[in-house]
């Protein structure tokens, strides 16, 4: 169990946690100042330590170098005792477990880090075999240039080892690399080690310097978890040395990993500034589920659109022009990278609405394939009597015309030179000439309904929202039955739907798989903690909708934690309440 480490955010596997000795320790952060070794058994037997709070004493242990026979890890395991002060076992990835510690220190670290792979695996490995709830401590390999990748693959703690003695050889640290002191001929720092000349800094000055910077780097990516923009930092930051840069991607690769720790929702801006972008999880999972969940419900012909760089789309300049041009005579659905496409129905759902790319006029080939490949499965999922692609010649064509070729159907253009030009608008309209209109009621039936399927799955539009009213103006749609009662509202924010009871009963008497979380014997208000948590669905996600019940209480609110963590956790807030009914 858990006493003294707790988290309070999460931005993917990465999460701002507290230590929490006699001085709470915010983490992710140095351990220098906390930490007690007990001492190895390698070299002689060890007594216990009493410990105290306010240090995280490391238990007696044996360490192994990666790569030591699994065998001899057996014969040589320790048996760490139950203690009741904050403590720490050392496992390497094929011991962990749940010894029932605060931290886990990874032996052999120094034989991973540099090696994208084998860092990936260990990682996981080890994260995966120890309690959510618990800090991961990485000794002796923490650089300013590497401690953003660290602690992105799920690392809470680590120490200035490797800062200080590499000072001590007379390197000085970077965010981006390292330099000979010979090499500098002025100081690139303002902490209070740099403020003298260089020719007067030593290597004492060095290791004070590198601490500095190892410092300060983990202060901004405690703000960046804080954000929820660790990604975006890493993108730019891991291009520093080549075995970073693989080591992200080799995390992108690890959909159940990644995905699991990552939220379904967030309300800050997603930036698309690689190719790596393409890979995220946030991207990905908007296009399956698009391709998979998502089912159009208009009977008018299709128009393909190019994105804006304003978001929602339909607040941009030109896609207020095609919808002058257009009038509900079609159903509108931009394509865009990196997300792929987006119906109308879904251009406020995180992050649709949140993104922001850079913009060069030109497609990239794994743009170009990975938008081809999302709007070919978006058309074979989705049947239109028509399909108009309103779009510039410059990638977006190159895209439709491979995706025509593997469907073998036909798109109408209209664009001559650029989307907005007189004549383009005005073949757009004309195109659609003799085209029926949609009304209001089926624009807002529809888009409730489609966000629903996003949500919560194939078909959930329908079986959750049969027979409904609504009520207020987009984008803040109220959803009632037929006897007036609310069942749900649209979140402007993140484009998802928000139950109240009535819509949670509903919910759960359908046949939607919905997202339980069971609680004990309590009436939970204003959020549910981890150690009321009896049992919750594996699927849950940070941001899902998640009923809550328990002998005591129905509620209805949104995860803070995955379905595991909820589980394994023993401290922390796991869903918040909105509404609640005592039994």
């Amino acid at each position: 169990m858990t006493d003294y480490f707790e988290v309070h955010g999460r931005d993917g596997a990465a999460r701002i946690g507290e230590l929490r000795l006699t001085e709470s320790v915010t983490t992710p952060g140095l351990a220098d100042d906390v930490v007690e070794d007990a001492g190895s058994l390698w070299f002689k037997e060890r007594e216990m330590p009493e410990g105290d709070e306010s240090k995280l004493t490391v238990l007696p242990h044996r360490a192994f170098p990666r790569g030591t026979d699994e065998e001899v890890m057996e014969s040589f395991a320790v048996n760490y005792p139950d203690v009741e002060f904050p403590s720490a076992a050392v496992v390497a990835p094929e011991t962990a477990e749940d010894f029932g510690t605060d931290a886990y220190v990874l032996s052999g670290a120094q034989g991973v880090v540099g090696h994208g792979a084998g860092f990936r695996e260990a990682i996981i490995e080890t994260r995966e075999a120890i309690p959510s709830d618990s800090a991961l401590f990485l000794s002796g390999v923490a650089t300013p240039k590497n401690v953003a990748t660290l602690v992105y693959a799920g690392v809470d703690l680590v120490d200035a080892d490797r800062a200080v003695v590499t000072g001590t050889q007379g390197k000085y640290l970077t965010t981006e690399g390292e330099y000979h002191l010979d090499e500098l001929d002025e100081l690139p720092c303002s902490c209070p080690a740099c403020q003298r000349p260089a020719g007067e800094f030593t290597r004492e000055h060095c290791v004070d310097h590198n601490v500095n910077a190892l410092r300060a780097e983990l202060a901004i990516v405690r703000q960046r978890i804080r954000s929820g923009r660790l990604r975006d930092y890493i993108e730019g930051q891991a291009r520093h040395e080549q075995w970073l840069t693989a080591a992200f991607r080799e995390f992108d690769q690890q959909w159940r990993y990644v995905e699991e720790r990552t939220p379904i929702i967030r309300n800050t801006e997603l930036a698309a500034a690689t190719e790596d972008s393409l890979r995220r999880v946030e991207i990905q999972r908007f296009a399956e589920r698009v391709t998979s969940r998502y089912g159009s419900r208009f009977d008018n012909p299709l128009v393909l659109l190019p994105c804006s760089a304003k978001k929602p789309y339909s607040e941009s300049q030109s896609h207020g022009q095609y919808h002058d041009a257009i009038q509900f005579r079609a159903h509108k659905v931009s394509m865009t990278s990196p997300i792929g496409v987006v119906p109308q129905e879904l251009e406020l759902t995180y992050p649709a609405q949140h993104y922001d790319s850079v913009v060069t006029g030109r497609w990239s080939e794994d743009e170009k394939e990975f938008v081809a490949e999302v709007l070919r499965r978006y058309l074979e999922r989705n049947e239109y009597p028509r399909i108009i692609a309103h779009v510039p010649e410059e990638g977006y064509r190159d895209v439709c015309e491979r995706v025509e070729a593997a469907l073998d159907v036909t798109f109408e253009y209209t664009v001559e030179g650029h989307p907005t030009s007189t004549e383009s608008l005005a073949n757009l309209a004309s195109t659609l000439s003799g085209e029926l209109k949609y009304g209001k009621r089926e624009r807002q039936h529809n888009t409730v309904r489609a966000i629903a399927d996003y949500q919560f799955g194939e078909g959930a539009g329908d079986e959750l929202f049969s027979s409904i009213n609504i009520e207020s103006r987009y984008p803040k749609l109220r959803v009632h039955d037929e006897d007036d009662e609310q069942l749900a509202a649209m979140v402007p924010q993140y484009g998802t739907l928000s139950f109240t009871l009535a819509g949670a009963r509903q919910w759960v008497e359908s046949d939607v798989p919905e997202k339980r979380v069971e609680i004990d014997a309590f009436a939970p208000h204003g959020s549910v903690l981890a150690p009321g948590i009896v049992d919750a669905d594996d699927d849950i996600r940070v941001g899902d909708e998640v009923v809550i019940e328990g002998p005591k209480a129905f509620a209805i609110g949104r995860a803070e934690m995955s379905g595991p963590e909820m589980v394994e956790s023993t401290r922390g807030v796991s869903a918040d309440v909105r509404h609640v009914e005592e039994k």
